[in-house]
């Protein structure tokens, strides 16, 4: 339920449920808004990439899909840094679309594609309208699987307005006067602004349309423009070792701060191990030796122990490695050859490490609750598992309120169950834990990173308590 301040703040600005924005400003209005569109032709635009038509009709921008085409994206000839945009758009229900910001097109990128942050346009059945995607390039960044009340805001069928503010790193969007992303990430400041016609592959979507209105930009005075945030919609960050003011308030705190060891010990150890872990610009590294299971550096944890707590980092694997997250740690079990014991966030290379293969139904995959539950995508059942693959980052979450745990993988939520049911106690019974009494119940534990004998990069590991 979105609490009393912020409904209250959202009455005073004029947002109610039947939501409609004023007609645009004209360019020179006293407030700084400019139009991006003149209403009769497409000049300041320049198209890029694929061949979909785009048209100007009533004073709206129509974009008319193409079958075996790529995106299309008209572009405006202007870059734009630090902004506010608001439009109002419409599409067919059998076409995706979106409005790239802050986007690219440089001949040493893939020959001129077209990337960067997208305020994506679904009228699919997921429903994530406003949500942000980087096309090209990462993926997406903030899917409404994180705000399933954004969900809810997109209108089918007719006119949506849609808010972005882009104000140094942090992008926000808002969907007819709902908040729907709240981004935080600085890998492109500056870029044109794009209207994309997505392409399709199937001729019953030839001729699909979206249309564009009303399209409105404000570059200066931006502070005071600016829209109260929701407190019910997370903030979501890529800043490397930082955390946001926002993140502060919510009680986050790094638990690797990216230059020191300070806060982590070996699992057996009373200090930090002396070989088998580097730092290496702001990155914590477990390296490679002969794929054995905590056989050369060792597992690291915690010093302090954890219970409720939700907990975030990005890793990245080489080919073939395999490595872990591990929580509720019992470092006192387990004192023979192999990993300390406790709960286990997977972290492996699915393609190309045999252990991929083994287990029961695919519970030793990247993201499983390892030897016990396969990961599988359950904020959207229809598509597959959101690993962006070796060699890239990729974002772990793990969230403990009591006896419930949910994996979240890339921000798109995995596994989730009950510690100490029938159902879990069944799938320890089965498993290789079986000879650990009372396994994964325990009220608190360390978290550990695991050394599998794999190189395994680690960065902006952090932690709030809950």
């Amino acid at each position: 339920m979105r609490s009393l301040l912020f409904a209250t703040t959202l009455l005073l600005v004029g947002l109610t449920a039947g939501f409609t924005r004023p007609d645009p400003p004209t360019p020179d209005d006293a407030n700084g808004w400019t139009l991006l569109f003149n209403g009769e032709n497409l000049d300041g635009w320049i198209q890029r990439n694929g061949e979909a038509e785009y048209r100007v009709e009533n004073g709206t921008i129509v974009g008319i899909s193409k079958l075996n085409t790529p995106n299309s994206f008209l572009c405006t000839e202007q870059n734009y840094g630090d902004f506010i945009l608001e439009y109002d758009v419409m599409v067919d229900p059998r076409l995706n679309s979106g409005v790239q910001i802050r986007s690219l097109s440089t001949p040493e990128y893939r020959n001129g594609r077209v990337h960067g942050y997208q305020v994506e346009l679904d009228p699919s059945p997921r429903a994530y309208t406003g949500g942000i995607y980087d096309e090209a390039r990462r993926g997406w960044l903030y899917p409404l699987s994180r705000n399933p009340e954004g969900q809810t805001a997109f209108r089918q069928g007719e006119w949506n307005t849609i808010r972005v503010e882009a104000i140094g790193p942090t992008i926000r969007t808002w969907v007819n006067g709902q908040m729907a992303a709240n981004l935080v990430d600085d890998m492109t400041a500056e870029g044109f602004i794009a209207l994309q016609v997505h392409s399709i592959g199937r001729p019953e979507q030839e001729g699909t349309t979206v249309r564009w209105r009303n399209i409105r930009i404000k570059t200066t005075d931006l502070e005071q423009e600016r829209w109260p945030v929701d407190p019910d919609v997370p903030e979501i960050s890529y800043l490397t070792n930082t955390l946001t003011d926002w993140e502060k308030r919510h009680g986050w705190r790094l638990l690797w701060d990216g230059q020191t060891t300070e806060g982590w010990r070996g699992a057996r150890l009373d200090h930090f191990p002396t070989r088998g872990w580097r730092i290496e610009d702001g990155v914590l590294i477990v390296e490679a030796a002969d794929g054995a299971e905590s056989g050369n550096g060792g597992d690291i944890v915690t010093v302090d122990t954890y219970s409720d707590f939700e907990l975030e980092l990005d890793f990245r694997i080489t080919e073939g490695a395999n490595s872990g997250i591990k929580y509720f740690v019992q470092t006192d079990l387990n004192q023979g050859p192999g990993s300390a014991i406790g709960l286990e966030y997977q972290i492996l290379d699915d393609q190309n490490h045999p252990d991929a293969g083994q287990g029961v139904a695919g519970n030793r995959t990247v993201a499983s609750l390892y030897d016990l539950i396969p990961a599988e995508n359950l904020s959207v059942p229809s598509r597959g598992k959101p690993f962006n693959g070796v060699g890239a980052w990729n974002k772990a979450r793990i969230v403990v309120r009591g006896d419930h745990v949910e994996h979240w993988l890339n921000n798109f939520k995995v596994v989730e169950y009950e510690r100490g049911t029938q159902m879990y106690r069944a799938l320890v019974q089965n498993s290789k834990y079986a000879r650990w009494e009372n396994f994964g119940e325990w009220e608190q534990g360390h978290i550990l990173l695991q050394d599998h004998g794999n190189e395994v990069h680690f960065r902006s590991i952090k932690i709030r308590e809950l």
